[in-house]
């Protein structure tokens, strides 16, 4: 690199200064004249945030929170350390989240986004149609309870349709609730390695064998058993199950 620069900087020297054109670019900002260049400007501040906030929203508005937690969970049970690495883990999450959001994803674009696109509906309009598959989505997968819960604090009344129900109640109602889930499916995945755990210490102290980690002999038992039984395949399989 300091070659480089070394030789860009001679180059330069023998062309001589008045041979370097640099060219020179005046930015003037201006408030707007017209309300429709107001307008103009703020949809655009409104798609840019859109676009900077996706990430987030496929975080908080899809099942990836519940299946990169169970991953974890799975790989804590196991005792693999990085086995699998976080990368394989997350994106395993990402690509099963678009599997099971990809017919709510088709349904908001088919009701509201191509409709705006041909200019059939307004912005508002398309913006209600494209959110409510995935209120409907996040409903069915969020305990009453939680929607209750956020319900009280702001001091609302209980609506009478989903669409009734701001996605300001429903986001954080639908995320403590994919957390309680995921939670209880890490509980259950748990229980067996521990008990292959507990096995394994007891028949170490009982051969007097106390100095020697459980965790290293059990590692291998806790790999053999997962693949005996297609661990992959079964939970992938009832996890997405658990998904309404």
């Amino acid at each position: 690199m300091l070659r480089l620069l070394t030789l860009l900087l001679a180059f330069v020297s023998i062309l001589g200064a008045e041979s370097v054109a640099i060219p020179t670019m005046n930015f003037a900002l201006s408030a707007p004249d017209t309300p429709q260049q107001l307008v103009s400007s703020l949809n655009v501040l409104v798609a840019l945030t859109l676009l900077f906030l996706a990430p987030s929203m496929i975080l908080v508005m899809t099942t990836f929170t519940r299946f990169v937690i169970v991953f974890g969970f799975l790989r804590q049970a196991l005792g693999t350390q990085q086995v699998p690495p976080t990368q394989i883990l997350v994106m395993l999450a990402m690509v099963l989240t678009f599997f099971v959001m990809e017919p709510i994803g088709k349904q908001a674009y088919a009701d509201g986004i191509k409709p705006y696109i041909e200019e059939k509906i307004g912005y508002e309009e398309a913006f209600e149609k494209t959110a409510l598959p995935f209120k409907n989505f996040m409903i069915r997968n969020t305990r009453e309870k939680d929607l209750a819960l956020f319900f009280r604090i702001r001091k609302m009344e209980n609506p009478a349709t989903v669409a009734d129900v701001p996605l300001s109640i429903i986001i954080p109602s639908f995320v403590i609730s994919e957390l309680k889930t995921a939670f209880e499916i890490g509980f259950l995945l748990f229980l067996p390695f521990l008990v292959i755990d507990m096995v394994v210490a007891s028949i170490l102290m009982s051969m007097g064998m106390m100095m020697l980690p459980p965790v290293m002999i059990s590692l291998p038992f806790k790999i053999l058993v997962f693949v005996l039984i297609d661990g992959w395949n079964l939970l992938i399989g009832n996890l997405v199950a658990t998904i309404k």
